[in-house]
């Protein structure tokens, strides 16, 4: 099950879990979409891994089924993957 985590690596804008604006690769590193395509250019600088729509838990889902609250962040901000 997707972790949903709750913010942006790059910037640490809040993503909630019903956010548009989420977007991960298949190890679900989190990003917002501006930091996917205007700093990432769609690749995850984590795992070179391509950054698409995060899916939006359906919110009948969230009491059972709670999305992630462990922030992560990169400190020095992200650049694209090599």
């Amino acid at each position: 099950m997707l972790k949903l985590r709750p913010n942006c690596e790059c910037c640490d804008k809040d993503l909630p879990p019903d956010s548009a604006e989420a977007r991960i690769c298949s190890f679900e590193c989190t990003f917002c979409s501006s930091c996917a395509e205007t700093v990432l250019h769609g690749a995850c600088p984590n795992c070179g891994g391509e950054l698409v729509a995060r899916p939006r838990r359906p919110a009948s889902k969230l009491e059972k089924y709670p999305a992630s609250t462990e922030r992560v962040l990169k400190p020095a901000g992200c650049t694209p993957a090599d």
